[in-house]
């Protein structure tokens, strides 16, 4: 079945040319990677980000998720990330600025609002980091206390104008890819920005695979070992597909109703609730909290102890990570998901859930709902993304197959599938799971 729907793919002509504009956009994506800012030794870069990959934090988490830009100080060195914070950013304002929760309710004219408040707050956090790399990379080998011990020079003429260079770069590289994901959106397969975010990660796990191979080729590890990573890494990401395809369905009934002289049967559907409504956020907010004492730590010395107990300690990083997730899941699911507005909107439609009645008491039935996945939401979060640790620790070697970047590249595969999936059904073809097979369900999109 799913061979007869990868044929079909080719025989849509609309279908067709949608996936080889968006696979164009990823490659000019991805050669703009190689593009150096002026001014930046690459060679020092690069082995400046060859220590921090044994050492991990921030600057490791912002090269991954750059798609290595930041290891080659690429004009894409900023990565969509200030997109995807200035995105979060506004959902989150948009709970506490009444006008921006009415221009979400606006249907489309509303979202284009936001989207548009969305692309000017990406330039200025763009702008803002942009001049903030720029000084750390004119730091990087000139105060060797503060790099820890690295002593090459990255960037041999540190002044006014490199930062400036720096800055036009940076936010030019930004609003370029930008415009690559909203293209892609627009004329192409799935979610430009999401699809930008997983061809980096992906063109980063490749470099981690051959040197586990390397090293297996070397006798460093037991090829026993790499088959059973292999066959662990696949139960992972079968159970991430399970999981982010739940949900807690809730049975919802709507009374009779007449429509002139007709009288409507009531009807009995449900309300969907995702186990992991929360999607990426959590861990990105977790791990990045963490990382800044790791980072920041030989500037500042009251965060010394803290950074060399986590540092030391791989079992107290991890729980402190495990509790931190949960507790972003529950903070990011209460900010963007209101059971008085679901109860509200069930009840305006004539509908209730059997057994409760309308209100008050049904938006307590939600929320006591909603927090029991939620937990559930959030510990499966937090044991996924801390296998590339506990893998890392077992067999004595950097494992980069998991965490956050694990939950975004099969997120984004499922919106994809789906989308395509949708294209095949519309014109009468069969989908991946078959005529009589189920739809294939995305996850909940956290960036638009």
């Amino acid at each position: 079945m799913a061979l007869n729907a990868f044929t079909n793919i080719f025989r849509i002509a609309e279908l067709r040319n949608r996936l080889a504009y968006t696979l164009v956009l990823l490659v000019v994506y991805r050669i703009g990677i190689f593009i150096n800012t002026p001014g930046v030794d690459r060679a020092a870069m690069n082995a400046f980000m060859d220590a921090q990959k044994q050492s991990g934090g921030l600057v490791s988490l912002f090269n991954l998720f750059s798609g290595g830009a930041l290891e080659q100080m690429s004009i894409f060195g900023l990565g969509i990330m200030p997109y995807v914070s200035s995105s979060i950013i506004m959902q989150l304002v948009a709970v506490v600025v009444p006008s921006l929760e009415r221009l979400q309710k606006e249907g489309a004219a509303g979202r284009q609002k936001i989207n548009q408040y969305t692309r000017y707050g990406s330039i200025v956090l763009s702008i803002i980091q942009g001049i903030g790399i720029s000084r750390w990379l004119v730091s990087l080998g000139r105060s060797d206390a503060a790099q820890g011990g690295f002593n090459q020079i990255v960037v041999p003429d540190g002044g006014a104008w490199f930062t400036f260079i720096t800055v036009v770069s940076l936010t030019a590289g930004t609003a370029f890819i930008m415009w690559l994901g909203e293209r892609i959106t627009e004329r192409g397969i799935g979610n430009g920005i999401s699809l930008i975010i997983f061809a980096g990660i992906v063109a980063r796990m490749m470099p981690s695979a051959k040197t586990l191979f390397d090293m297996t080729a070397q006798g460093a590890i037991e090829l026993a070992y790499v088959v059973a990573l292999a066959v662990f890494m696949l139960l992972v990401v079968a159970v991430v597909v399970y999981v982010e395809k739940g949900m807690r369905r809730i049975p919802v009934q709507y009374a009779k109703r007449m429509a002139g002289r007709q009288m409507f049967a009531g009807q009995a559907t449900y309300f969907p609730m995702k186990v992991n409504s929360a999607g990426v956020i959590p861990p990105i907010f977790a791990g990045a909290l963490l990382s800044f004492p790791a980072t920041l730590g030989t500037w500042f010395p009251f965060l010394n102890a803290f950074r060399q107990g986590l540092e030391s300690n791989p079992w107290f990083y991890n729980g402190l990570f495990v509790l931190l997730n949960i507790f972003f899941t529950y903070f990011y699911t209460a900010l963007t998901f209101r059971p008085d507005d679901v109860a509200d909107n069930i009840k305006k439609q004539g509908g209730y859930i059997p057994g409760i009645r309308p209100g008050r008491q049904t938006a307590d039935f939600i929320e006591r709902v909603l927090n029991r996945i939620t937990f559930g939401g959030g510990v499966y979060l937090a044991a996924v993304c801390v296998i590339p640790s506990v893998v890392s620790n077992i067999m004595g070697v950097r494992f980069q197959f998991g965490g956050t970047a694990l939950l975004i590249v099969v997120g984004v595969a499922l919106d994809t599938v789906q989308q395509i999936e949708g294209h095949l059904i519309s014109r009468n073809y069969e989908g991946f799971a078959g005529p009589r097979g189920p739809r294939i369900r995305g996850r909940v999109r956290v960036a638009a």
